[in-house]
């Protein structure tokens, strides 16, 4: 089942349209429509020039792209990043800049990956008590370094 998602990019950024480079990969890239320079230690949007229109049921889970992390120290700061269903706006990356030296991004460039989500109907329910497990309540390095 192929699901239609609708997409409208910003004015003059129609070869920034997400594509997956390869036709098994799991995300769309995401490329900066904007020249712009990424200070050290701060977090800066960059604009993708992309605005998406979600089924009810989804999501976008914009992503890291492993490259710029290793090679650069560059991370997105709300990762993933969610974009719900009801949201029309411009898809923008929260990039930080983890490295020494300023990072500069180039219009066009490879910055984030988005992936597509089908969320599950999902209801809480609210008891007295939880089941029982092996890990309980442990948490935040409770297993220990492996």
């Amino acid at each position: 089942m192929c699901v239609k998602i609708k997409v409208v990019m910003h004015e003059g950024c129609d070869d920034l349209l997400p594509r997956k480079a390869h036709s098994d990969d799991a995300a769309f890239d995401l490329r900066s429509r904007v020249d712009m320079e990424l200070p050290v230690g701060r977090s800066v949007v960059v604009p993708s020039g992309v605005y998406i229109e979600l089924p009810e049921g989804y999501e976008a889970q914009v992503r890291p792209r492993s490259g710029l992390a290793l090679k650069h120290n560059l991370m997105l700061t709300n990762s993933p990043g969610t974009v719900d269903a009801g949201y029309r706006g411009e898809v923008g990356i929260i990039m930080y800049n983890a490295g020494s030296e300023p990072f500069q991004v180039k219009r066009g460039d490879r910055i984030a990956q988005m992936v597509i989500c089908r969320l599950p109907e999902v209801e809480l329910s609210v008891v007295e008590s939880l089941s029982e497990s092996g890990r309980g309540a442990g948490g935040f390095g409770s297993t220990g370094r492996e």
